[in-house]
């Protein structure tokens, strides 16, 4: 394996993250402040070892579904930050 394989596979899942975030709260981020917007960031950090690692899990158990895996992995980093911006 690329040693650089995870830091990219970590990259490309924050922006898809990010992505599913931004597209679910617009007005919650365009109205949110600084801080708000960091504690999002936050909980989305917190939640991605352990999502990187069932990803990870996931993808070698069956291979066949490791798009699928990463695009579950993406929401639910994401829905840690939807929680923080809509306070649920």
């Amino acid at each position: 394996m690329n040693p650089h394989t995870p830091d990219l596979l970590a990259t490309k899942l924050a922006e898809a993250a990010l992505t599913v975030l931004v597209r679910t709260c617009r007005k919650e981020v365009a109205a949110a402040s600084r801080d708000e917007l960091e504690a999002a960031c936050v909980a989305m950090r917190t939640q991605a070892r352990p999502v990187i690692d069932q990803l990870l899990d996931d993808a070698r158990a069956a291979p066949w579904v490791a798009e699928a895996a990463f695009h579950a992995a993406a929401l639910e980093l994401a829905q840690a930050g939807i929680a923080v911006l809509r306070k649920v």
